[in-house]
């Protein structure tokens, strides 16, 4: 069983047993977090289209791990000025595994 859900504005693929990794949930490690924004559902060959989401969807995931993605490196430089700007960012990440696809 396949869905696309929405989780902080971006669409994810998802099946059961994949591992995600979306920007932060404030849920501690293995906590369980409850998707209901479900877009389509794909099972037995059946595909199931919501409008916009699919009624009575819902995707279980469990929270593996809170994580922080790679450094950025923000360069700012204005030629003949003197001006240098340089800093970075490493944005925070939430790890989550699919355990559970369901329709009612």
């Amino acid at each position: 069983m396949q869905a696309v859900i929405i989780i902080g504005g971006k669409q994810y693929n998802v099946k059961e047993g994949d591992k995600i990794i979306v920007n932060k949930i404030d849920k501690p490690s293995g906590s369980e977090v409850e998707i209901s924004d479900v877009l389509m559902i794909k099972k037995d060959g059946e595909v199931i289209f919501g409008s916009p989401v699919v009624k009575n969807a819902k995707v279980l995931l469990e929270v593996v791990r809170q994580t922080r993605g790679p450094k950025i490196v923000v360069f700012k430089k204005r030629p003949k000025k003197g001006y240098k700007r340089k800093i970075g960012h490493r944005q925070y990440l939430t790890e989550l595994i699919v355990k559970n696809i369901s329709i009612e």
